[in-house]
């Protein structure tokens, strides 16, 4: 159950006609045509380059570079109960996340179809100076191919493991 409203808050978030996908496999983010795995692993391969870029920033406590770099100038994003519209208003958040945390990201459910995707993630979150746990954050990245690259248009996160969440299957795990 969980699965199929992650995926439908996914649809809706990317704009996508939910009822012309309504009885889409919650698998949907393993194609099995050929043409689709080639693109699902091309968009994969790409999303974990910003993945590793935005990891990267936050140890170097480079909040421009994800600001710029991972984010399209036209981003939404609810987090930390706030709206961030474009990049501007994402900046000073992202200042103090860099200097307060580390973070690795585990994508977990992902979805291409053309130029546009989506990933449901993981998002690790380990506090710098060593206080307190890690905590981890479900969190949805939308993404679009811009001028030939994948940008970031805007996240959703919520506390909480994809995998912990996750519905058992009927009549199995």
């Amino acid at each position: 159950m969980m699965r199929q409203i992650l995926f439908g808050l996914g649809l809706v978030i990317a704009g996508i006609d939910v009822s012309a996908v309504a009885a889409a496999p919650v698998e949907s983010h393993a194609p099995a045509s050929g043409i689709d795995n080639v693109d699902l692993v091309a968009f994969r391969k790409a999303i974990r380059a910003k993945y590793d870029l935005k990891e990267r920033s936050y140890a170097a406590e480079d909040a421009a570079t994800i600001v710029n770099k991972f984010y399209a100038a036209d981003e939404i994003t609810l987090g930390r109960n706030h709206l961030f519209i474009g990049r501007d208003a994402l900046l000073p958040a992202y200042q103090q996340a860099v200097r307060e945390d580390n973070v690795r990201i585990e994508s977990v459910y992902t979805y291409v179809k053309g130029n546009a995707g989506w990933d449901w993630a993981n998002f690790y979150v380990t506090p710098k100076d060593g206080r307190g746990q890690q905590r981890t954050l479900a969190i949805l990245f939308l993404w679009s191919k811009i001028n030939g690259e994948w940008m970031c248009m805007g996240d959703y996160s919520a506390p909480g493991d994809l995998h912990e969440l996750a519905a058992p299957t009927p009549g199995g795990k």
